[in-house]
């Protein structure tokens, strides 16, 4: 063009960075383009954008397809930098076949080609790699307006492509792991999903532990023989060139494998291993190891919930199985006890008819009691067979048209009597129903007396009403179905909230909750729940603590097509209103000798107690330890027998206030438990009793411990009813003794410890020397040796050693210098040593060691030791520790 001037080589190439540089210094004249003084106008102004550009771009120039390319440019051909002034088809000769046909079509139709994601094989490290770039392909034209070339602008979206590609399978895996299976189903599965991920990992195997050794149990990708079936996590292959496959996007050789081991959950033990094939097309980087590494956690994650889900259907499994066998267990047992139970009521109830039989009153009193608790016992294994039924699904409805309304009062009212002795009001309203329905009168009795049963049980003060009406629903014409509603509301303590979803459970009961009487199985109300199922109906519950409860049973029962039958309530029933009207009477009052309080919810059981201690004793009796803490605050009584189930203040809650009350801390106190064994004896020993004995048991030897308590309780010295209290708390008894006419310093003082160094425990205690030292020792040395690890079975001996020498300082050390019992105790990893020391003089020295109850207890425990002396007595008691 006239007057512009031709941009020099130097400044043709200047500013272009490297590729610039390589540009100024490369000989074109030894080129198809020929020098760079006679190159077109048109290619310099190409050239001159390229190099400016930012983005990656290239430039082919003539039919050499001679290469101009930028700094953002080269690194795309990696190691193939430098190439420029080449030939592009060479520069990307493993490529080309991807290439050539947009290239050619863009020059050929001068339109230019838009192609995102091209995948293009690239040698650029020394590998054959698989790349992915968004390119464009335009002409580029000469002076003339011919197409003398091409440009290309293009990025690579490598890394974009493989992250999406590596999520996919991760998402695979993890729609595959949400469906539970077994562990080997699960790993078949997650092999499976493998294959979205070909490209990456073109082949996978799966081993779990089992045995000590791997076995595999999936593959995907190549055939099973060709990984080992079983094999060490060592011995599993990373080169796997010589099994001759191939993968990646051009199907070349696959080399290695990585070999990740499958950990158990929260553990290092291995629980089996992936074999991941590598790709021969990407190199084993850290992105590429990052990826394999979370493959591998998947079939972790996965295995770990597949073996979860595995432990639990097999922890199901023996659920059932328990179920069944406890089902057949109740079965069993049940029917083995009806034969008994037969044999015993029935010659019961004979000799009780016989009006002629020469029985005095008493041995009839007598009868009467073992016939009406075989009768309850006979109830409870209905109840429970009625559960074996219910859950074996063998219950057979027996339905008879029955006025539900008349049938209903009637059931009801056999209460009536338990619930006034009770002091509360039962209103019955059972209006007549429009037509007599079908229903299996057992079935309706047992729900309609549970109900009752139940309010009688949980009120205390004011009412209970009972419900029935025809609910709304059917047709006005004699539908073939009557919809009934029955509701049972009572003014009694009511259910917390938290429980109401469970007050229909079986054997639930509300945790503290005060009652009657604690006697019962605790399946009443599922029971109800069940057969009103059977009945097909739903029964409810509304209530608040302090306000009542109202339990509602819905049920629509066929119309009965005849007249109803009478019916009325059966012998079982009038045996359950019986038994809940004794439980309400009150106790009785007796009789002479020392004075015995007998403390039991069980009516029944609070007259045998009281008959079988009243020629002996002078026996009162409380229903429960409300009641008895009342009648102790008018007279306390020499010795305490009490039950440990009862409502409002429980036996272990009695002792606990009786142990604190200065009038009541000596009272000697038998403790009667349904729990045998040891661990039993412990709990009550510990907790303040002085001694225990388990239901059932023999009557003398009821009378045989009474008598040694009563005892214990008539050799307390004058004045020492109650213990003598510190004048403040936490001071000790001084060494040489209390001062002139003063009372020790409290009932126990802990001198040392309790201290722990390593496996060794040390105290030392000095208890007051009255009725309540036995008790107190028991308490202290029992949370000693639990604290020491010391075995149960030894630790109970050891406390009824402990108790033993105690009582005998109390009760043989006459005269002490000091009223009071020193307690030392040493436990560490061989042996534990109790001593037990008194200041006085014994009547009968170690002779008193040699015979009877207390050195035979003592001797079970370990070596007994006695050391008399002119200031008290030193008795030792050592065992080597169990197990």
């Amino acid at each position: 063009m006239p007057g512009h001037r031709t941009a020099s080589p130097s400044e043709l190439f200047d500013g272009g960075g490297e590729a610039g540089r390589l540009m100024a210094e490369l000989d074109w004249a030894a080129t198809g383009v020929g020098a760079v003084d006679e190159w077109p106008a048109s290619l310099r102004f190409a050239v001159r954008t390229v190099l400016a550009s930012r983005f990656p771009m290239v430039l082919t120039w003539g039919p050499g397809f001679l290469q101009f390319y930028n700094d953002a440019y080269a690194p795309l051909i990696g190691a193939k930098h430098p190439a420029i002034g080449a030939d592009i088809r060479d520069t990307l000769a493993e490529g080309w076949d991807a290439l050539a046909g947009p290239v050619e079509h863009a020059m050929t139709t001068r339109e230019a080609s838009w192609l995102p994601r091209l995948p293009l094989l690239l040698e650029r490290d020394g590998y054959r790699e698989e790349t992915y770039f968004t390119v464009s392909h335009a002409p580029a034209f000469g002076d003339d307006g011919s197409v003398a070339g091409m440009h290309a602008v293009c990025t690579e979206v490598t890394a974009e492509v493989l992250a999406e590609r590596r999520q996919e399978v991760l998402s695979a895996l993890t729609a595959t792991g949400d469906d539970l299976a077994d562990e080997e189903v699960t790993a078949a599965r997650l092999c499976a999903a493998l294959a979205v991920d070909a490209l990456d990992i073109p082949f996978a195997g799966v081993w779990l532990a089992r045995d000590g050794r791997l076995r595999r149990v999936a593959t995907v990708g190549c055939p099973a023989d060709a990984l080992p079936a079983t094999a060490a996590l060592a011995d599993l292959p990373t080169d796997v060139s010589a099994l001759g496959l191939a993968g990646g996007l051009w199907a070349d050789p696959v080399r290695d494998a990585v070999v990740l081991p499958l950990h158990s959950p929260g553990g290092d033990e291995v629980a089996g291993a992936l074999l991941l094939a590598v790709t021969p097309a990407r190199r084993l980087d850290d992105d590429l190891r990052d990826h394999l590494s979370l493959v591998a956690s998947q079939f972790a994650a996965a295995l770990a919930v597949s073996q979860a889900f595995a432990a639990e259907h097999r922890r199901a499994e023996a659920l059932a199985e328990l179920d069944r066998a406890k089902t057949a267990f109740f079965s069993d047992i049940s029917h083995e006890l009806r034969t008994p139970l037969t044999l015993l009521l029935g010659p019961l109830g004979d000799v009780l008819a016989d009006t002629g039989a020469q029985l005095g009153a008493p041995v009839r009193e007598e009868l009467a009691v073992a016939l009406r608790n075989g009768q309850r016992l006979e109830r409870l294994v209905d109840d429970v067979m009625d559960v074996v039924r219910l859950e074996a699904g063998a219950v057979v409805l027996d339905p008879h048209p029955v006025d539900l309304a008349a049938y209903t009062a009637e059931l009801a009212g056999v209460l009536r009597a338990a619930a006034e002795r009770a002091g509360l009001v039962l209103d019955v309203d059972c209006p007549p129903l429009p037509s007599p329905v079908l229903v299996d009168p057992r079935v309706w009795e047992k729900v309609v007396l549970n109900l009752v049963a139940n309010a009688v049980k949980y009120t205390f003060v004011g009412r209970i009403d009972v419900r029935l009406r025809a609910a709304p629903g059917g047709p006005d014409e004699r539908p073939a179905e009557l919809p009934v509603e029955l509701s049972v509301r009572d003014t009694g303590i009511g259910i917390p909230a938290a429980e109401l979803d469970r007050v229909f459970d079986r054997f639930h009961r509300v945790l503290d909750a005060q009652a009657r009487t604690r006697e019962g199985t605790g399946i009443g109300l599922s029971l109800v729940r069940d057969l009103v199922r059977e009945l097909g109906g739903r029964v409810g519950v509304a209530s608040a603590p302090g306000e009542g409860s109202t339990f509602t049973v819905q049920v629509a029962l066929p119309v009965a097509g005849e007249p109803a039958e009478g019916r009325a309530p059966s012998a079982a029933a009038r045996g359950t209103a019986a038994a809940w009207e004794r439980d309400m009477a009150a106790p009785a009052d007796d009789d002479p000798g020392r004075s015995v309080l007998v403390v039991d919810d069980n009516a029944d059981m609070r007259d045998y107690l009281t008959r079988l201690l009243s020629p002996r004793f002078r026996v009162t009796a409380a229903a429960n330890g409300e009641q008895a803490l009342t009648m102790m605050a008018r007279a306390v009584p020499d010795v305490l027998v009490t039950d440990v189930m009862m409502p409002r203040v429980d036996g272990f809650d009695l002792l606990r206030r009786l142990r604190s009350g200065p009038a009541t801390a000596d009272v000697p106190v038998l403790v009667l438990t349904a729990r045998a064994g040891q661990e039993a004896a412990v709990e009550t020993l510990g907790a303040g009793a002085d001694d225990h004995l388990a239901k059932p048991f023999r009557s003398d030897e009821l009378l045989a411990r009474v008598g040694a308590l009563a005892a214990r309780a008539h050799r307390r010295p004058p004045g020492d009813a109650a213990p003598p209290r510190a004048a403040s708390a936490g001071r000790a008894v001084p060494e040489g003794g209390a001062p002139d006419g003063a009372a020790p310093a409290g009932p126990v003082v802990e001198v040392e410890g309790p201290a722990t160094t390593g496996s060794t425990r040390h105290a030392r205690w000095r208890l007051t020397a009255t009725g309540r030292a036995p008790g107190q020792a028991r308490a202290r040395t029992r949370s000693l040796l639990q604290d020491a690890g010391v075995d149960p079975d030894q630790a109970y001996d050891l406390l009824v050693a402990v108790g033993e020498a105690v009582t005998n300082a109390v009760e043989h050390a006459q005269h002490p210098t000091e009223p009071v019992v020193e307690l030392t105790v040493d436990v560490d990893a061989d042996t534990v040593v109790a001593v037990v020391r008194d200041t006085g003089q014994w009547r009968e020295r170690v002779a008193s060691m040699d015979r009877g109850r207390g050195s035979t207890l003592m001797g079970a425990a370990g070596q007994v030791t006695v050391v008399p002396g002119p200031h008290g007595t030193t008795v030792t008691i050592r065992a080597d520790r169990r197990g």
